[in-house]
């Protein structure tokens, strides 16, 4: 860290100190009440690097960067940790699973290092390659996530094409379930779907995630758009056939 970075963090680390001193709200904050608003703070880091908006990005950053610091001061005032302890930490974890680095280990690309770093946690008493997912994430990160962890065991595929042929037998057994009627395994075979989708996402190296979500911005900028050429006519979107929707619709996709 620069002396310029060091004094800019330390100044943060001081705010901090005072406004948990001070400030009435942040006297009253616990890591339970910070939860939801780093979890929030996050999506809008993420919203900004799918639009590739270095502004939001740099105010994204900083207010999660808070937010590190946040609960790094109420884990000292629990005597639970410094944050020299956290970023101390980190350093130590980060040498130690870069032994190609720190140490004389040879790798010959990046799938070596994440294999490495595989076998290195394993070798820090965790139980199974697929640890460390978190929970909470969102299904089609975690399914990537997944899938991703199981590939530094070897468990992959070879190509992509074997992969699109997992999805055409995914799509039939989904077809299969929806002949039977039953709920749980449309349910079942649709996930399997989706899961085999994300596999070919990621044999693409075309994160699965953040792909749908730049369907889910062009819907809604052309659904909006097809709303407003409804109402330049003086008419609602209800008061159109599905014909005219498509029609308009039809117009805006090729005017992009």
């Amino acid at each position: 860290m620069s002396s310029n970075n060091g004094t800019a963090f330390n100044r943060l680390v001081e705010i901090m100190d005072e406004l948990r001193e001070k400030c009435p709200w942040d006297k009253k904050q616990t890591i339970q009440t910070l939860r939801q608003l780093t979890i929030e703070e996050t999506y809008e880091l993420a919203d900004s690097i799918t639009d590739n908006d270095w502004k939001g990005i740099k105010e994204e950053l900083g207010d999660i960067m808070l937010h590190l610091v946040f609960y790094a001061k109420i884990g000292a005032e629990q005597n639970q940790f410094t944050l020299d302890d956290v970023i101390n930490g980190v350093c130590d974890k980060l040498i130690h699973r870069h032994p190609h680095i720190y140490s004389d280990t040879h790798v010959n690309d990046e799938e070596d290092v994440k294999k490495n770093w595989e076998k290195l946690k394993l070798k820090e008493g965790k139980t199974s390659v697929l640890e460390g997912v978190p929970k909470s994430l969102p299904s089609m990160v975690k399914a990537m996530r997944l899938q991703e962890k199981a590939k530094q065991v070897g468990f992959e595929w070879d190509t992509k094409e074997q992969v699109w042929e997992k999805v055409e037998e995914e799509k039939k057994e989904l077809f299969e379930a929806i002949e039977s009627g039953d709920m749980g395994k449309m349910e079942d075979e649709l996930g399997d779907v989706f899961f085999s989708l994300v596999n070919f996402a990621r044999f693409l190296q075309v994160d699965a995630e953040n792909a749908l979500e730049r369907t889910n911005k062009k819907f809604i900028s052309r659904f909006t758009q097809m709303e407003g050429e409804a109402l330049k006519d003086g008419k609602n979107l209800h008061d159109l056939s599905l014909e005219e929707m498509d029609g308009i619709w039809n117009r805006i996709k090729k005017n992009k």
